[in-house]
């Protein structure tokens, strides 16, 4: 499967090649930004704001997902070579997201904290924007995870199920090189993204009178990290920090974390 074709330029002497990992992430951005902006309309607010924010928030995703897949490498990346150690002696390959990956922790922490800085010197509120973009990152997770398909990566464990994967024997991970099928983790993701993110929208819309600034967004951070701590149980290539699955022990502190922080908002009012 091939995972993006070459343009022939004029003035490049060798053709430039156009992943479509690049090109379901860029839509995916798209997309984000204009439910975000309908969103924003819906409360009245400004929706020039998202495009504002836009660029600074798209970029520090990107660094912060490169960061993140730096410092929590897959073993089949190790393997390789590729382990934080060998990136921080050789920074330049630290750009290099063709030879890698990104990590979807990092993107989030990343987007987010770029998005506080921004509305903060705006003297904006950052929870009531957050929850107007949650729906909006859901779906651009949804569709991002599609990349993967053209990648051929992110899939599970071996499976006979009606809708396995086939895998190319190049892109199996090691110890798995004999099976030609498997779970389509990638499709449950982004399945699983696409429903969290109608339930963010339902919620902004059924409990609109009992919902405070930043509930849309917990619920987020509690919704996601549960799909993810749960495939990640099929995850053939899970990056292991000292023996730990690293982003599914990391999700499933966010998940308590905001569980708590949505408990404490709405606990009963005390005499």
């Amino acid at each position: 499967m091939p995972d993006g074709f070459d343009i022939h330029l004029p003035f490049l002497s060798q053709p430039f090649h156009i992943y479509f990992y690049g090109i379901i992430i860029m839509l995916g951005v798209q997309a984000a930004a204009l439910m975000t902006q309908a969103e924003a309309k819906r409360r009245r607010l400004n929706p020039e704001v998202v495009l504002d924010m836009l660029f600074w928030v798209v970029i520090a995703g990107i660094v912060g997902a490169r960061i993140w897949h730096i410092l929590t490498p897959p073993p089949s990346m190790v393997e390789q070579g590729l382990t934080t150690q060998y990136y921080l002696t050789h920074p330049l390959d630290m750009l290099d997201i063709r030879q890698g990956g990104l990590g979807i922790p990092g993107a989030v922490i990343g987007g987010a904290l770029a998005m506080w800085i921004y509305l903060r010197n705006k003297k904006m509120s950052f929870a009531v924007w957050a929850d107007i973009a949650a729906p909006g990152l859901a779906l651009a997770q949804a569709l991002g995870r599609w990349g993967n398909f053209f990648n051929q990566e992110l899939y599970g464990a071996p499976t006979d199920l009606p809708w396995k994967i086939y895998i190319d024997p190049l892109h199996r991970v090691p110890g798995f090189e004999n099976y030609e099928y498997f779970h389509p983790l990638f499709l449950y993701e982004s399945l699983w993204n696409l429903a969290t993110m109608f339930l963010l929208l339902w919620l902004g819309r059924r409990f609109v009178d009992r919902i405070k600034p930043g509930d849309i967004f917990l619920t987020y951070l509690i919704a996601y990290p549960i799909g993810r701590f749960l495939l990640d149980f099929l995850r053939l290539d899970a990056a292991q920090v000292g023996g730990i699955n690293a982003n599914q022990t990391f999700v499933a502190v966010v998940a308590l974390m905001a569980a708590g922080l949505l408990f404490w908002e709405h606990r009963p009012s005390r005499a």
